[in-house]
């Protein structure tokens, strides 16, 4: 496996990979219709923070350095009830450790990028940049350009939502009362659903619902995302070679 200058895999033909620039833009657009589910979280986010007793500039730091939704709002709320610094950084951790599994399945892609490149990869990985990612490197024509073009997109319209939370404040209506609020999940199960090509892949997302779902109504807190995930990928790096083998 060889890669580009820049950490830049290149591929055997696809037509982006002409040029960084376009292969960036070309990940950057098709991340786009995201927006619409990304910007109304972004603004409530903001003016959950401010009701939690954050200020301004302090919202808006976390969105430029945390850039995770469910561990901001989750900080947010914690703060509000005033926990211990401790307790809040362990607990959006917690919710956080899924990234691994995500940074760990993209990793085959990007084993000639620099670690300079990786690390600011994996800062601004999320759910659904990965899926829009990880679709083109199963077709042949991915990159770390497209990828980063990718995460970029998500990063630049939650900086701009949360900025326009604080400067809109109340006058944002809650996503979660017209059912927005499933928006980012059923987005991510939408982009996830084609990638599963084989059997291994498609048993592995089964067991990893089923898991999660018995998780979440049997056990506290969050840990059960995690343990449904690393699970389910147990089981298919242990099935992988038998199945590839035909037995």
């Amino acid at each position: 496996m060889t890669s580009e200058p820049l950490g830049v895999q290149a591929q055997p033909h696809p037509p982006e990979a002409h040029g960084r620039a376009d292969t960036f833009r070309a990940g950057f657009l098709a991340t786009m219709p995201l927006w619409l589910g990304a910007a109304p979280f972004g603004a409530i986010y903001a003016v959950s923070a401010l009701a939690a007793g954050l200020t301004p500039a302090q919202t808006l730091a976390m969105s430029l350095i945390v850039f995770a939704g469910a561990s901001q709002f989750t900080a947010a709320g914690l703060f509000a009830a005033g926990a211990a610094p401790l307790a809040i950084v362990v607990t959006t951790l917690i919710i956080n450790a899924r990234h691994a599994l995500l940074a760990a399945s993209l990793a085959p892609y990007v084993r000639g990028a620099r670690p300079a490149a990786k690390a600011a990869l994996a800062f601004q990985l999320t759910d659904e940049s990965y899926a829009i990612g990880m679709r083109r490197f199963l077709e042949g024509g991915g990159s770390m350009a497209y990828q980063f073009g990718s995460n970029i997109s998500l990063y630049v319209i939650w900086q701009s939502s949360t900025l326009a939370g604080i400067l809109l404040g109340a006058q944002i209506p809650d996503p979660a009362a017209y059912g927005l609020d499933l928006v980012f999940p059923l987005t991510f199960i939408g982009l996830l659903v084609p990638l599963l090509r084989d059997r291994v892949s498609g048993a592995v997302a089964a067991l990893a619902a089923l898991l999660a779902v018995a998780g979440a109504m049997l056990l506290p807190g969050s840990w059960y995302l995690l343990l449904a995930g690393i699970l389910a990928s147990g089981l298919g790096a242990l099935l992988s070679p038998r199945w590839r083998r035909g037995g």
